[in-house]
């Protein structure tokens, strides 16, 4: 049976983003820019990719996420590619939702430190945030967030 989870997200977005200037620095400077979004589904319904337009105040570029589900573990890896950077794309985060929340875990670098990052996905408030954690997942920092509407 495929997947459903991310079918909320299916079609065309508005997207408000309010991102931290700087990440892990102790920085309370947020910005906030618009973008759109749109997403549709692939592999038979076992994936999905949506074209993302972010309307930075320095300018705007464009970005693809992939989301793959795998059928034996019940997780999706999640793929960020950013046409800033085309030769570059980013490390999955992979989980899967829980009670209405999609929690995606994965271990990175910042600044050439390792760090966490989490994304939580919650459909019933059509919204995203983006988290890094510098201690193994002691603490989060909340530095990016995405609210949709059509």
């Amino acid at each position: 049976m495929k997947p459903t989870d991310f079918d909320f997200l299916l079609g065309r977005w508005n997207v408000q983003h309010r991102r931290l200037k700087s990440r892990l620095t102790g920085c309370t400077e947020w910005e906030e820019f618009g973008g759109s979004m749109e997403l549709r589904s692939v592999l038979g319904g076992f994936g999905n990719i949506d074209d993302n337009v972010l309307d930075l105040p320095g300018g705007a570029y464009r970005a693809v996420t992939l989301r793959s589900f795998d059928e034996q573990s019940g997780a999706w890896s999640i793929w960020w590619l950013d046409s800033r950077h085309p030769h570059r794309l980013d490390v999955p985060v992979v989980g899967r939702f829980v009670d209405g929340i999609g929690e995606f875990l994965a271990a990175d670098t910042l600044d050439g430190k390792p760090i966490q990052v989490r994304f939580l996905w919650r459909p019933s408030q059509l919204r995203w945030e983006q988290a890094f954690s510098p201690d193994a997942g002691t603490t989060w920092e909340t530095n990016w967030t995405m609210e949709f509407s059509r």
